[in-house]
């Protein structure tokens, strides 16, 4: 746990913030940290005060093997789908921790939660979608205060997670995220590392006025 007396600064969990895979320890998130860590999750902001959110925590050995060798799967479709060179660049990225992390959290949006009439999702719908991406991303930065490791997982069928968790509809999981200790954090994110792809920038992101605007 971090020390109370000196506290992390956001600017340095964000500078930290990595998507782990690798570098899970093998061992479970203490249950208490882990509360702290849903709870900050929970303090998300929301359209209309919504809430939109549930967290399902799987940490059942026999659950995580399924879904690890259903996301094995999805994994081995994408890099069939690669150019030769792609797929060697592909080739030593790991896609997920799910087995090692020993806990998973899946992120549902409900979006029949709090009615028809939700202020602020009259113009734009996806806001609702958005306040439970903020929930992650609170989560994900509690956990790098706590030297927590998250990973997202993104390798699998909606439908599978679905019916493997027993999810109603219209409720989406819209996230699959890995919730463990680490033996260390990354200096380089892994996309980068094996040069997949490169961050932008921050001068190329900015516009002034009009996009495009110098």
């Amino acid at each position: 746990m971090n020390d109370d007396d000196n506290p992390m600064s956001v600017y340095t969990a964000i500078s930290m913030r990595r998507d782990v895979r690798a570098e899970f320890d093998g061992s479970s998130v203490d249950d208490e940290v882990l509360q702290r860590i849903l709870s900050a999750a929970h303090k998300a902001p929301s359209v209309g005060n919504t809430q939109p959110w549930d967290f399902v925590v799987i940490q059942n050995p026999d659950t995580l093997a399924t879904f690890a060798a259903h996301v094995a799967q999805k994994r081995r479709a994408f890099a069939d789908s690669l150019p030769p060179d792609r797929q060697a660049t592909f080739d030593p990225i790991r896609i997920e921790g799910i087995e090692t992390s020993g806990t998973g959290v899946v992120v549902t949006y409900d979006p029949t939660r709090g009615g028809k009439h939700i202020l602020g999702r009259a113009s734009v719908e996806d806001t609702g979608l958005f306040s439970a991406v903020l929930a992650i991303q609170n989560l994900w930065l509690a956990a790098i205060s706590e030297r927590i490791g998250v990973g997202w997982v993104s390798f699998y069928e909606e439908d599978y997670l679905k019916e493997l968790l027993s999810i109603p509809d219209p409720i989406r999981p819209i996230a699959w995220l890995c919730v463990g200790p680490v033996t260390e954090f990354a200096e380089t994110p892994d996309l980068e590392r094996f040069g997949w792809r490169h961050r932008r920038p921050l001068v190329e992101a900015v516009h002034y006025e009009k996009f495009g605007g110098a």
